[in-house]
Formats: C-alpha cells, structure tokens, sequence
C-alpha cells in the first residue's frame, strides 16, 4: 500500500459487530496514519451507534461521515478514499471489494473474502485488472502459537510432513450463535465451510506452504435446526427472542436486551432493516450444517483430515502434524465448558445464553522427534483477541510500513483468501454429491 498523502483516507462498509475490531483501531491506535473517513451500511442507526462509540472514547472528534449502501460509489469518490474496510455480509464482499478497486482503492476484507467461486473469480479478475492490494484479515496467522507452529514446521523439526490431523470445536455458547444470526442461511454466508472454517483451512495451507488439489467431505444438520430439536426435545415454540415468554428459560436463547452492544447494534436497530439477531435455533430456516468431516489431498502430496463440531461442551482444537522425523502437536483449550448464566431480571431468574465457564482454558505445544522424548515448547500467549491476533494484525495492516520482509509471511492477499475458500466451497460439493471434488473444477488457484 503506498502513501499517497500524509495519512490515508478509509472508508468501513459493514458495520455490525465486527466492525468495531475496526473502528476503534483506525480512530485510536493507529489514528497517526489512517484517516478513517466514511462508513456505509444499510443501516444508519449501526452507523450512528459507531459514532457514539468513537465520540465518547475520543471527545472533541467529529463524527465519521455516513453513507447508505446505495452511496458507496460518491462516498468513495467524495471523501477521496484510499482503503476500504469491508465487514459486511459474506456474500456481499465481493461488490464493495470490485468497486473499490475499481475506483483505485486498496481494500482489507473480513474472512471469508467471498462466498463462491464466481465472487472469487471476479475479485481476482478485479484485483489483477486493476493492480490494487486486496488484504484479507486471518487474524489467525499472527497468534504467537500458530508462527511458532509455522517456525517449527518451516525449520524441518518433524521433517516432511505427510499428514496432518485438525480438530475444532465451538462450544454451545460460540457455536449456537451461528445458528440465531443471518449465519444459518448458506446462501448468505457459504455454511460453516465458508465462513469459519476458511480460517482453518487457510492455516494449513499456510503452515504448510501448499495448497488442496482435492477435497472429500460429508456433513450434516445433526443438533441444531427444526427437526433435530423436535428429535431431542430443545424445540420451544418461538420464532425470536425478545418479547417471547417461551425464550425466558431457554439455555440456547440470547437476550439482545441485556447487552449494551447487542441493544445499540441489531434491536435497537431492527425498525430499519427488520434484521433479527436472536432467531430460535432449533427454528426452521437453517440451511448450514452443524458437523462436518473433510478429507483434504494437497499439492505436496500432504494429506489433512479436519473435523468441524458446532455443539460441543467446550471451545479449542487440536492439530497434529506427522512428518518423517516426527509428529508436532498443538492443544488450544479456549474454554473448557459452557454453562446457562442465570441473572435476575425483576422478580424472575432469567437464562440469557450459554457463557465461558470458570474454568481457565491452557495451551500446550509438543514437539515428538523421533527416538526422543518429548519436549514441550514454551510459546507466550498473547494479549487480546483471537490469542493476541487481532492486535498484531491491526499493526501489519494499519501500521507503519518498515519495508522489512516478514519472514513467516504472514500477510494473506486475494490468492490467499481463494484458497482457503475453495477448499471449503469443495467440501459443499462433496456434502451434495456424496463423491471427491477436483478443486480446480470450482477455481483455478
């Protein structure tokens, strides 16, 4: 990215809760050198709760100015944006992204960049055509954890490596949230194949220095949704939850009510838009799967076998790598079990959503070499979200350019965002046809 003036101009489309990751990094810490500029959504009241936020934390600032989705293009041109931030829905990322390179801007898009292969191609048609950086934020790749992984396996500790194994688990209150918002709907966010997944995906590829040549897959609507609560007995007889009396009880429930965030950003904002972020999740209208298995060959010859659980009794994931000097193996414990929170609301305890037990989670990094016994290798955590993630990404994105190479390469560009995201929309395929996808049958990257 170059530095056309003293300090950048930016724009955010999308300006739900993620958004916020942004905003307060573009008006606070790194404020010296981004211009944050202009906001776009469909919604103005989002818009406004963001100004509030940025007014209150940093008095005497202006308020960002704000465009409606239909003024994309003269915010661009009026407010002579540089960057664009997009945090919008997935399967909108493709318009903002296209549009702003054609209009001569750098873009920074959330995870998943898109959510199919078309919106992909046009992107990269796009990003080529135009010679503009497209930047897609894997927070992920900058956990102090997953570099030393990178570091160990680049330095050839294990040797090469011929299969890797990758398990992750949502917990009942982060997995459950994916089936209340507009998630639950494929054709919005590509399934959770798409949308979180393309992070695990992407570490492989990244880890590995490769990409996936072919992808087997088989997944299902097991918990959550209409019928698997009528099976189990969870089904309660609510569409949303605010205002229902049968949602009062209800572990699975999320009360938009009793968060600040959650009132300003979606109830608060639904006389506008009509979007409701607290839908049943044993209600009907889920169209993505709650359990999936995937079976990945990759350009390396490497194979990785992942699985992707969205009801479990606690949050982290497990990766071991086989090499043919040995095995590395990696233990996040994010929480280690979700429990219904009770609060009195009144008179009436209230269960308002599944939360982080007591219970610390730990982080544990094995090296086992061949003939050796084996070592523990001592990682720091980091600080803030996604295990010191966010903020590491924030400076590479928004920070001072050194010129400097970063070594593990952290940097993920449109190419990046493709791969990870073919591996995925591969697996829905599979899901549907019940046989192997050729990835480069969906995209050639």
């Amino acid at each position: 990215m170059t530095l056309d003036r003293e300090r950048r101009r930016c724009a955010v489309v999308g300006l739900g809760a993620r958004a916020q990751l942004y905003t307060e990094a573009l008006s606070g810490p790194h404020a010296d050198l981004i211009e944050l500029v202009g906001f776009c959504d469909v919604n103005t009241h989002r818009m406004a709760v963001h100004n509030e936020w940025i007014t209150a934390a940093h008095p005497g600032r202006a308020p960002v100015p704000a465009y409606s989705a239909a003024d994309f293009d003269l915010m661009l041109r009026r407010e002579r944006v540089d960057l664009v931030v997009v945090c919008s829905v997935d399967s909108t990322h493709d318009e903002y992204i296209v549009r702003a390179l054609e209009a001569g801007c750098d873009v920074v898009t959330e995870k998943p960049m898109t959510t199919d292969a078309d919106r992909a191609r046009r992107i990269l048609d796009a990003q080529r055509r135009t010679g503009r950086e497209v930047r897609v934020a894997f927070n992920y790749r900058y956990n102090p954890v997953h570099s030393a992984v990178r570091e160990l396996l680049a330095s050839g500790e294990i040797g090469e490596i011929g299969s890797v194994h990758f398990e992750w688990l949502l917990d009942l209150r982060h997995g459950a949230d994916y089936f209340r918002r507009w998630h639950r709907d494929k054709a919005d966010s590509g399934g959770l194949m798409v949308h979180k997944s393309t992070h695990h995906f992407d570490l492989v590829n990244w880890w590995l220095g490769t990409h996936p040549e072919t992808v087997y897959a088989q997944g299902g609507l097991f918990f959550y949704g209409d019928t698997a609560g009528r099976r189990r007995g969870l089904a309660r007889p609510y569409t949303r939850a605010h205002g229902s009396p049968a949602a009062r009880d209800d572990p699975f429930a999320v009360h938009l009510a009793d968060s600040s965030v959650l009132r300003a950003l979606y109830l608060d904002a639904e006389h506008e838009d009509g979007y409701h972020r607290d839908q049943n999740v044993f209600g009907p209208g889920v169209t993505i799967e709650d359990d999936m298995a995937v079976l990945v060959r990759y350009a390396s010859g490497a194979t990785l076998t992942y699985h992707l659980t969205a009801y479990a009794p606690w949050e982290g994931y497990r990766v071991c790598f086989n090499g043919s000097e040995g095995r590395l193996e990696l233990l996040v414990e994010e929480s280690t079990w979700s429990r219904p929170r009770m609060r009195t609301d009144g008179a009436s305890p209230v269960m308002h959503g599944a939360s982080v037990g007591d219970e610390a989670g730990r982080t544990e990094l094995l090296l086992r070499r061949f003939w050796e016994p084996p070592r523990e290798v001592k990682v720091p955590t980091g600080e803030g979200g996604h295990g010191g993630g966010d903020v590491r990404m924030l400076a590479d994105l928004f920070g001072q350019r050194t010129g400097a190479a970063d070594p593990l390469g952290r940097a993920a560009d449109a190419v990046d965002g493709a791969r990870s995201l073919v591996t995925g929309l591969a697996a829905n395929r599979s899901f549907e046809s019940g046989l192997p996808v050729g990835v480069r049958e969906l995209l050639d990257v």
